[in-house]
């Protein structure tokens, strides 16, 4: 009944890992403007984010525009989105094959050992999805942090840390925790020995001596 709810558990932080995971990709505030160390006084916000940039005037009017071209694109970027998309496909995946090994459903039920299988493949799935999504946010910051704190970058177009990577950090953070916990919502096997042998009787003794 313990595995049970940890089981439970993990697929529950692992499903809102992953949600985040959607929703930090889809999310145009991956940087933010930024005008540190200057008295500039702007009427609008600048975002940048994985598929489109956005400027937000001070009436509050968005106004964003998609990325032209693919090619056009730095290869970091190319990297980030890719990993990123790739970390939602395995969510994907993972979604369903945990499903089918959680113990709550009716599938699988004449197969324990498969089932259980099931539930910590998926687990591991989920894993190998919020290592994905925390290297292309990591990697993303990085490269913000970096040009951030280039001398040679001008003051009115440094970027600070947008709100996507903390959604996306922590999306990364629970998809990996619930897939542990996944992984170790399976009881242990107990350890079985083999039936002891009956040795045969000895046949009893006839009273005679053989030469």
């Amino acid at each position: 009944m313990a595995s049970g709810g940890l089981q439970l558990l993990g697929f529950v932080l692992a499903f809102l890992g992953w949600i985040g995971i959607i929703i930090s990709t889809a999310m145009p505030q991956w940087k933010m403007a930024s005008y540190a160390g200057d008295s500039i006084v702007t009427a609008q916000a600048l975002y940048e984010g994985l598929w489109m940039s956005c400027a937000m005037q001070s009436t509050g009017q968005i106004q964003c525009k998609v990325y032209d071209s693919l090619l056009k694109l730095e290869s970091s970027l190319q990297a980030t989105r890719a990993l990123m998309v790739a970390a939602i496909l395995l969510g994907l995946v993972a979604v369903f094959v945990a499903v089918t090994g959680m113990k709550c459903m009716k599938c699988m039920e004449d197969d324990q050992v498969k089932k259980m299988r099931m539930a910590v493949f998926g687990g591991v799935i989920f894993i190998i999805a919020g290592l994905a999504a925390l290297v292309a946010t990591s990697w993303y910051g990085n490269r913000v942090a970096r040009a951030f704190y280039d001398p040679f970058t001008p003051v009115n177009t440094r970027f600070e840390f947008g709100s996507a990577l903390f959604i996306g950090w922590a999306a990364a953070s629970l998809a990996m925790l619930g897939g542990a916990f996944l992984c170790c919502s399976c009881p242990r096997r107990e350890t079985s020995y083999p039936p002891t042998r009956g040795y045969p009787k000895n046949a009893p003794s006839t009273g005679k001596d053989y030469v």
